[in-house]
């Protein structure tokens, strides 16, 4: 663990979903109680990548996922309901998953701001690599040629959960990831808008070391400036 100004980082690795959901829900339950008994609490930041997984928020439809449960099983793939907000989505090899367990009082944000800080930490970092990350009106997370219907393609999804100003969960940013995969779902509720990845906007792989390593760097720049 190392870290990050005041919060703490840790790298899960390749982790199964419902282990890093446990670790977070954890560190998220502890900050609420240290808030609670008037304790300066502890906050974290989880990087990981999942074995292929797909979860739905709370307000999710169930016909956005396009197999059934008999289906996936079939297939060894893993299905959650979980306690964040948003639709359906996918995690798994390729793709940096990072929570972020923090405190929204301690950095005077708002819910809404704190989702706009996370995605100016995406956009920061997309712009490291030469790709033009934007934010897309209703419609939370990070695009790719969001003026262009038909072209309007999804690089980054954003669900959060929060009580008591805390909050945990955090984004979903495709870096290598096998987009074949989200065929199988139509991808945060949308039938009409398609995904992408860092990998196949700039036409290489990138190392997911360099990719964590440059994504810690600018939340560091968005929640921690210096000045």
């Amino acid at each position: 663990m190392e870290k990050i100004s005041t919060i703490s980082s840790l790298d899960l690795g390749r982790i199964k979903y419902q282990e890093a959901y446990n670790l977070q829900k954890e560190y998220f339950n502890k900050l609420i109680n240290q808030k609670l008994e008037g304790i300066q609490g502890d906050e974290y930041l989880l990087l990981c990548e999942h074995n292929p997984v797909f979860t739905i928020g709370k307000s999710g439809k169930e016909n956005n996922m396009l197999l059934s449960a008999e289906r996936l099983e079939e297939l060894g793939l893993e299905y959650f309901h979980i306690d964040r907000g948003g639709d359906v989505t996918y995690h798994g090899p390729g793709q940096i998953t990072a929570y972020f367990i923090f405190d929204l009082e301690k950095h005077r944000l708002g819910l809404k701001q704190f989702v706009h800080q996370l995605e100016e930490v995406v956009i920061r970092f997309l712009k490291r690599y030469g790709v033009n990350g934007e934010r897309m009106d209703g419609a939370t997370g990070v695009w790719i040629d969001k003026d262009f219907p038909g072209k309007q393609r999804k690089i980054c999804a954003i669900g959060i959960r929060s009580s008591r100003f805390v909050t945990m969960h955090g984004i979903g940013l495709n870096i290598n990831t096998d987009l074949e995969m989200f065929r199988l779902i139509n991808p945060c509720g949308f039938i009409d808008k398609g995904v992408t990845s860092l990998a196949k906007e700039i036409g290489t792989e990138v190392s997911m070391e360099e990719a964590k390593s440059k994504l810690k760097e600018c939340i560091e720049d968005v929640f921690f400036p210096v000045g």
